[in-house]
């Protein structure tokens, strides 16, 4: 993998055609090639719980091939043509890789975060217009069974549940207990539910029925994850191959082992890790149905991966946070990369993670929309800390100027910040949201996806990212629409105006937080505003942990709030507070041309240089010391 990484060869294979980079139709035949190839090695791993020595289920490429052969088969029976659509609500385990694979086989998967509100995912299925889901039978500890349960009151569209007890990946005595501990559930009397094991086991292990060999829609991911209402992006097999075909060429090979305690309801995990794994043969190793939330996941990590000889690990800047807090007295020798996205990466956590590990960081950018990667850091001895790396090969990423209609204004020059457009073969131009409004202003010149991220390409080609167009607060890796905060709010009587913003966090990247404006006269206290956001916003995620009311909120000249402002008094108010103690104070937070909003400290007594260095470390805020 590392030598691939810096076989600066494979990045320019775009002078190629891109059909000549794979032949395979679908996703299916990625699988059967690999099960033809190697049938016998290794292809997807689960071990419920997360201790070094738990019982662990593993499937073989042929077993995989069959039991998705299965799946689909079963599906089919059950009247699922390309058109229709099947959203699975899991955690991970093996059935939810059988599930993704074989629903995008006979129809369209839809992937949906079993975390979000029931009304949420009732959004969801009903907008996909779903007609089975697969989801958890009713499990101790877990509410997935009951959330389902809730949220099929918004979507009559669905006529079938097939559930998956976890129980079977128990041994005994606990095993036993199951049956007594399990919540009681009732399931609509109009669904037909049906236990997803049993209803594979009636179907031949070969695929009974003929792909039509088309390139279409094979996937429906929703955006977000925390908050608001989900757009739901469409992703054709096309996007899917390709996504395998970039890990396959420029990440991992067969001989490689990936650990993923990350979601498959989010794309970082479906595409980039399990793509990758099928067009490889790479071995793909989950732990806990929760990942990196479960029980015992950190403090047995590097347990895990001496256990499996994993050469590849996958996590988001939180996770990493986490990890640098155990003691390493494990093996990891065979670990070579630890691929991060979802949120920036503060270069002090870089550091410490490489220092500890002896292991390369690998930063990443991509989003749902484009079916995840646009641009990753070449394996580099002096690697571009704080960029998001490199163009992939066959994406055209342009710096653009753009009007509100998607209309180019101009494209931006080198270092020149504008606003980040993709286009690649992940994009469906024209058709990227399943609602077609929301595609509306999406492209500019019609071709180049509108990331709503604001960056610039440096005179080697590396990618940065300054800020957001959109004011999508990232929280650990879920997006949170601030909008979902400030409509809350701004049902209060005494509310006049609400901006709501993402302050700095040292764990999470950034959390939510408000400022509020009152009506002329009113009385209303923080402590009243804290207590109707907590009965009013849906999410937990999105309760703002800082409240703040002003006299006036800045504004622009046509009356809208001015949110540059908001972050910035962000900034200052939670690096004074938690960076105080070094000897300094900020001064101010800028506007760089290169960097984005930076802070600026001034000295105001001794200052602890170093102290201050590491505590700045934990932040993805840039800034200086004058």
């Amino acid at each position: 993998m590392y030598e691939k990484m810096k076989n600066a060869a494979l990045w320019n294979l775009k002078d190629e055609p891109l059909e000549k980079q794979w032949s395979s139709k679908n996703t299916y035949e990625e699988i059967v090639a690999r099960a033809e190839e190697t049938p016998n090695k290794p292809a997807i791993t689960f071990q419920i719980k997360s201790g070094e020595k738990d019982k662990a289920e593993t499937l073989n490429w042929e077993q995989m091939r069959a039991r998705v052969a299965q799946c689909a088969n079963a599906l089919h029976a059950m009247g699922i043509g390309e058109n229709d659509v099947v959203a699975y609500v899991m955690p991970n385990c093996n059935e939810a890789v059988i599930i993704n694979q074989g629903a995008m086989t006979a129809g369209i998967v839809n992937p949906v975060n079993p975390l979000i509100s029931p009304e949420h995912i009732g959004g969801i299925l009903a907008e996909t217009g779903a007609k089975i889901v697969v989801t958890l039978a009713a499990f101790p500890k877990a509410e997935i069974a009951q959330t389902v349960i809730e949220a099929l009151k918004y979507a009559p569209n669905v006529k079938t549940v097939l559930t998956v007890d976890l129980a079977r990946y128990l041994s005994p005595p606990l095993k036993w207990l199951i049956p007594l501990l399990r919540p009681k559930v009732t399931w609509p009397a109009n669904l037909e539910v049906r236990d997803f094991n049993a209803v594979l086991d009636e179907q031949p292990t070969e695929l009974n029925f003929e792909h039509s060999g088309e390139d279409r829609v094979c996937a429906y991911f929703h955006t977000g994850g925390t908050t608001g209402r989900p757009k739901v992006a469409q992703h054709k097999y096309s996007g899917a191959l390709y996504n395998g075909w970039l890990g396959k060429t420029l990440l991992a090979s067969g001989d490689d082992v990936f650990i993923c305690p990350l979601p498959l309801f989010h794309v970082l995990a479906a595409y980039p890790v399990l793509m990758t794994c099928l067009m490889s043969g790479a071995h793909l190793v989950m732990v806990t149905p929760a990942g990196y939330r479960g029980e015992g996941v950190f403090d047995n990590f590097w347990k895990l991966v001496e256990r499996y000889k994993v050469s590849s690990m996958v996590m988001v800047p939180t996770a990493a946070a986490q990890l640098m807090q155990r003691e390493i007295k494990n093996d990891v020798s065979s670990l070579r990369v630890a691929l991060c996205g979802s949120s920036p990466l503060p270069v002090g956590l870089y550091n410490r993670f490489e220092e500890s590990t002896g292991v390369k960081i690998v930063e990443g950018y991509g989003m749902t929309e484009v079916t995840c990667m646009i641009s990753i850091n070449p394996m580099e001895d002096s690697p571009k800390v704080g960029s998001v790396g490199y163009p992939m090969p066959y994406n055209d990423v342009k710096i653009f100027d753009c009007d509100a209609n998607g209309d180019v204004k101009n494209e931006c020059k080198i270092d020149e910040i504008g606003e980040i457009c993709v286009n690649n073969p992940g994009v469906f131009v024209g058709n990227t949201y399943t609602e077609v409004d929301q595609n509306k202003t999406l492209f500019a010149n019609e071709k180049y996806l509108r990331t709503g991220d604001l960056g610039r390409i440096d005179s080697e080609g590396y990618l940065w990212i300054t800020g957001r167009a959109k004011d999508l607060i990232i929280r650990g890796g879920h997006n949170i629409d601030p909008a979902m905060i400030e409509d809350a709010l701004a049902e209060h009587p005494d509310v006049a105006f609400v901006g709501a913003v993402g302050q700095p966090d040292a764990y999470s990247g950034e959390l939510p937080c408000a400022y509020v404006e009152l009506v002329a006269g009113s009385t209303a206290t923080v402590e009243a505003l804290t207590a109707y956001a907590k009965e009013n916003i849906a999410e937990s995620a999105a309760m703002p942990k800082y409240i703040e009311i002003m006299p006036e909120l800045p504004k622009t000249a046509v009356g809208k709030v001015f949110k540059p402002d908001l972050r910035r008094k962000a900034i200052t108010r939670v690096l004074d507070q938690n960076c105080g103690q070094y000897g300094v104070k900020v001064a101010e937070v800028t506007e760089d041309k290169k960097r984005g909003l930076v802070a600026h400290f001034d000295k105001v007594g001794a200052c602890d240089e170093k102290g201050l260095a590491e505590a700045m470390g934990k932040y993805s805020v840039k800034w200086q010391l004058k």
